[in-house]
């Protein structure tokens, strides 16, 4: 999970290498680290200037591959959690702290079950 570690110039160079150059100030601007790309999604880009919406859709699905998450199913029962494993374990992981960067998953596992 080196991304967690990508300061806002890695994640632009990120972004510029799937293609996507004219947006690297849009992450920059906004001060997207690896951390901040966890909460990144169709909902979130809007606010950083990316509207396009075929672009919004293809940068989130990279970013659910980076982050080795899974898209939210719509049919899902609301007494789910509101994300996957992964997804619940990098909201933790996108703290600040001593304590968040030791976080393992398997810490996560531990305390889940």
């Amino acid at each position: 999970m080196a991304f967690l570690h990508w300061s806002c110039q890695d994640v632009a160079k990120w972004i510029r290498s799937l293609g996507y150059p004219h947006y690297t100030a849009c992450f920059i601007e906004n001060i997207i680290t690896g951390k901040k790309l966890i909460y990144v999604n169709c909902r979130y880009l809007p606010r950083l200037g990316i509207t396009d919406f075929e672009d919004m859709k293809a940068i989130s699905a990279h970013v659910r591959e980076l982050l080795g998450t899974s898209e939210p199913l719509w049919s899902r029962s609301i007494a789910d959690p509101p994300r996957d494993s992964m997804g619940l374990f990098l909201e933790k992981k996108s703290r600040t702290g001593d304590w968040a960067d030791s976080f393992t998953h398997t810490q996560f596992l531990d305390r889940k079950q």
